[in-house]
């Protein structure tokens, strides 16, 4: 038996501030972009590495809010870059976590959660 990865789906609000956050600040791409009609919700895929989000603006497709980690081996360097950028909303931060990770925690504009962690060595 074997399962294939996992691609989170987060609510969001405004095209506009997301693209802003995910592409422009995170340095995400987007892969794809759907709306069933002109005025309809966005559904869209960015893609960082092998980093996968979906991202969506219809009502029920996930809570606002929610949280999720996901693991680099170029925790500093990636830090160094957003701070270099000087985004207005976010000036992330490394901790070192009590089980032996270092984490950078950026809320989106939509009060999602992401945690950029380097993997712990066991």
């Amino acid at each position: 038996m074997s399962f294939g990865k996992t691609t989170p789906i987060l609510r969001i609000f405004d095209e506009n501030k997301a693209i802003e956050f995910y592409v422009d600040f995170l340095g995400f791409k987007i892969d794809w972009q759907h709306r069933f009609e002109a005025d309809f919700p966005l559904y869209l895929q960015v893609s960082r590495g092998e980093c996968v989000l979906h991202l969506s603006e219809h009502h029920g497709d996930a809570t606002p809010g929610s949280a999720l980690r996901i693991e680099t081996d170029e925790l500093e360097a990636f830090q160094q870059q957003l701070v270099a950028k000087q985004y207005k909303f976010s000036h992330p931060q490394i901790q070192a976590m009590p089980w032996g990770s270092q984490d950078m925690t950026i809320s989106d504009p939509f009060g999602n959660r992401l945690v950029f962690t380097n993997a712990i060595s066991v």
